[in-house]
């Protein structure tokens, strides 16, 4: 998978770029704040997914003004080229949100752009995927399956869509007198359907995820420890139901939902041991960085297609050793790095562009003399 070229206008402080990328190694190279995670965020928000950074719709138009467009021309493996296209309307606008066109063909939602261009991101907030809340795991796996899997973004809406409807309900319980019982029953009813089928997923992606996430920290670490990466499940496969059914009444005086796969985590552990709790800086950041790579080499083996990979301002969260993994990685695929230093890039072969104010400079090819970002 590759992107050929992405023009952005009104998105953020970007008013407009045309950034034609190299076939490996694209650097955007410049001081915090100007954009250039802006940029790369334009990328990733081809894919269908909703912004890696949290950002609402709102936010992400540039002020202003009533619409931010995003277009990219994308080829796959086989030679097939698709021109993707978002519009992503203010709230005071005719068009509200997110809308798509895929070769000048409206899509409706831009989430119904999943599977047509896939990338994996790895930014410095990821590094929580080890210390941090269960959500942040599950947020990691679904994501990926969302790319790989359009049905499971329809499977996970009504899950969600569900649980949001039940936990209305079990908050004002008795207040919808009789009839609550029955409700409660049809809810979890749909919640089981649903819930047994996002696990299923989640099960089948880890139990091939894990492996080579494993083997990837291994090689980073020389061997010094063993990571393990398995699923956390509350019910056993096919047990939802049943267990809904024993926790009902602990979720009536809860007054939330305590079971279901919105509840369940993924667990991280170095020679038997919760990374959570024993894992030093330097392990949270190869256990991060295997599991990243892991997101990509799993895409490439379920869809034949090796996702762009997009990295944020990761390199100067990694040492020296880390770093230089990183680096032989990319070799073959298409990879997006953004950089307060183009140092680290300038013995490499791609191309190295500067982002200042939201104005997109360059490119330079590696070799040509080394890049000063403006002030």
């Amino acid at each position: 998978m590759r992107l050929l070229s992405l023009s952005v206008q009104n998105y953020r402080n970007i008013e407009t770029v045309a950034l034609t990328p190299g076939r490996e190694l694209t650097v955007i190279c410049g001081h915090n704040g100007q954009g250039k995670t802006n940029l790369l965020e334009a990328v990733w928000l081809l894919t269908g997914g909703k912004s890696f950074r949290g950002g609402k719709d709102a936010e992400l138009v540039r002020r202003g003004q009533p619409f931010a467009i995003l277009e990219g021309v994308v080829e796959a493996a086989d030679g097939r080229q698709d021109t993707l296209r978002i519009a992503i309307g203010s709230p005071e606008s005719e068009r509200p949100g997110r809308t798509a066109k895929r070769n000048g063909v409206d899509k409706g939602r831009a989430a119904n752009l999943a599977g047509l261009f896939t990338a994996v991101v790895f930014d410095p907030g990821h590094l929580s995927l080890v210390k941090g809340a269960p959500e942040g795991r599950r947020k990691f796996l679904d994501a990926a399956l969302c790319q790989l899997y359009p049905g499971y973004l329809t499977v996970y809406r009504r899950y969600v869509r569900t649980l949001t409807q039940k936990n209305a309900l079990l908050r004002k319980y008795y207040e919808n007198g009789p009839a609550a019982a029955d409700i409660l029953d049809a809810l979890n009813a749909q919640l089981a359907a649903t819930g047994e089928e996002i696990q299923r997923r989640r099960l089948d992606y880890l139990a091939l995820l894990g492996p080579i996430a494993q083997a990837n920290y291994a090689e980073i670490s020389k061997g010094a420890e063993a990571l393990t990466v398995a699923y956390a499940p509350l019910f056993e496969p096919g047990g939802l139901a049943e267990a809904l059914r024993q926790h009902k009444t602990e979720e009536i005086r809860a007054g939330c939902s305590l079971m279901g796969p919105h509840r369940e985590d993924m667990t991280l552990l170095l020679d038997g041991e919760p990374a959570k709790v024993f894992a030093s800086q330097g392990q949270q950041r190869s256990v991060v960085l295997s599991l990243k790579l892991a997101e990509a080499a799993a895409a490439a083996q379920i869809t034949g297609e090796h996702p762009v990979m997009l990295l944020d301002d990761v390199l100067s969260e990694l040492d020296e050793n880390r770093r230089r993994y990183l680096l032989t990685r990319m070799k073959e695929k298409q990879t997006f790095v953004t950089s307060c230093d183009d140092t680290a890039f300038l013995q490499t072969d791609g191309l190295i562009y500067t982002m200042a104010g939201g104005v997109l400079g360059g490119p330079v090819q590696p070799g040509q003399g080394k890049t000063e970002p403006e002030e």
